[in-house]
């Protein structure tokens, strides 16, 4: 399994910290052999303690800084060596305090390099402290200084977004709407022209979403094109699972890869856990994945036949024969389709017409629902495009 490990991929683009997790991950699933695995106290420090000076602070940093000088003799020095103390924190794994300390730094210091700097600091040590719900308010803030700042290069801006869907994958893999998230994310035009450019790997992680997400089945022949672009650089499992199944109508060649993505999915850092599918409950993505996969199997095969032999269903399925026809009988119910299951001659006789129409229905409220979220996101952009102008102006 290390063939399709991503690790080594992943780890280019994240923090050291944000690395261990991962290894500790693998070192549980023995993927690798063991081996293989293995502050000055500041001034300001005293002010930000005590909540009655710290409500001193407003908005304006100008203000502040004088504040600070003229009332406690805090300089731009102490400021400053706060971020200096809060990195040093970071080091030594203080995760929670680095969070506080980078906070204030950032309402402080008028360093517009450093106060960016202390963002992705403050998303490393939420995602360390596993804060999911604060993770996800700092990697949307990162994400509109990234969509919005003047980089020195095209290239720049570039892997600062390579590197923002990297660290985005504890999150979307952990929160709650992590599943929404990431599909939003890495479907966006800018974000998927990252992903081309110079992470095709993430291919894995966008492909699992799309699969497992059911709200979500109209961004599938979307991914299916660029599964197709992006074949030559990269692929495994799970990418060619889709290809077979969807582009090549190969349901041998989809079986044997449907077979092959339960260790891929099992052994990956981000995906061999639990997977929120509601407020508390969790399901494993493992199971996600291959409930809807063999859905994906079972609507395409029934696009092509009209009388199909329950037995090679079953095979194509990868499940045993009892398994299968008590699966697709409650699935035939559930979606009222227009079928019948012959238990004698094991049969399933369904109108091709009907199954379509079905489908068609439910992939026109799905769209309606997706044209209606980024007719909303492209009024957002538009404002945050003016509020930048203005700045300018």
């Amino acid at each position: 399994m290390a063939d399709h490990d991503l690790t080594a991929r992943l780890a280019a683009h994240l923090d050291r910290h944000l690395v261990f997790p991962l290894l500790e991950f693998l070192q549980e699933r023995e993927i690798y052999p063991e081996e293989e695995i293995l502050a000055a106290k500041l001034p300001l420090h005293a002010f930000l303690r005590d909540p009655q000076r710290v409500q001193l602070l407003r908005p304006d940093k100008q203000y502040n800084l004088h504040m600070l000088q003229d009332r406690f003799q805090i300089g731009p020095d102490q400021i400053e060596a706060l971020y200096d103390d809060a990195k040093f924190q970071f080091e030594c794994g203080y995760y929670s305090d680095v969070t506080a300390y980078l906070h204030h730094y950032r309402v402080l210091s008028t360093n517009s390099e450093r106060s960016v700097r202390a963002l992705w600091g403050m998303l490393a040590s939420e995602i360390l402290t596993r804060n999911w719900v604060a993770a996800l308010e700092e990697l949307n803030r990162l994400k509109e200084i990234i969509d919005s700042m003047n980089f020195s290069s095209p290239l720049n801006q570039l892997q600062n977004r390579i590197w923002l869907m990297h660290w985005s994958l504890f999150i979307f893999f952990n929160h709650e709407n992590g599943r929404n998230g990431i599909i939003d994310m890495f479907f966006h035009d800018r974000y998927l022209n990252a992903i081309q450019t110079n992470a095709q790997h993430l291919l894995r992680y966008l492909a699992i979403s799309v699969v497992v997400n059911k709200r979500r089945r109209n961004m599938l022949k979307e991914l299916i094109k660029v599964i197709q672009q992006e074949r030559h650089s990269y692929k495994d499992p799970v990418t060619d699972f889709l290809e077979c199944l969807y582009v090549n109508y190969d349901f041998d060649g989809a079986q044997q890869k449907l077979m092959e993505c339960e260790q891929v999915i099992l052994n990956d850092p981000f995906l061999g856990k639990r997977i929120e599918v509601g407020n508390s409950n969790t399901v494993p993505i493992r199971d996600e994945f291959f409930e809807n996969a063999r859905l994906f199997i079972f609507e395409t095969y029934c696009r092509i036949h009209r009388c199909i032999d329950m037995s090679i269903l079953a095979e194509k399925l990868n499940m045993k024969y009892d398994e299968a026809e008590f699966w697709i009988m409650n699935l035939v119910k559930s979606s009222k389709l227009d079928a019948n299951i012959d238990s004698v001659s094991g049969t399933l006789i369904h109108d091709i017409n009907s199954f379509c129409r079905h489908e068609q229905i439910i992939d026109s409220l799905k769209n309606l629902n997706t044209r209606s979220y980024m007719l909303a996101q492209n009024i957002v952009d538009m404002s945050q495009a003016a509020r930048q102008e203005d700045k300018g102006d």
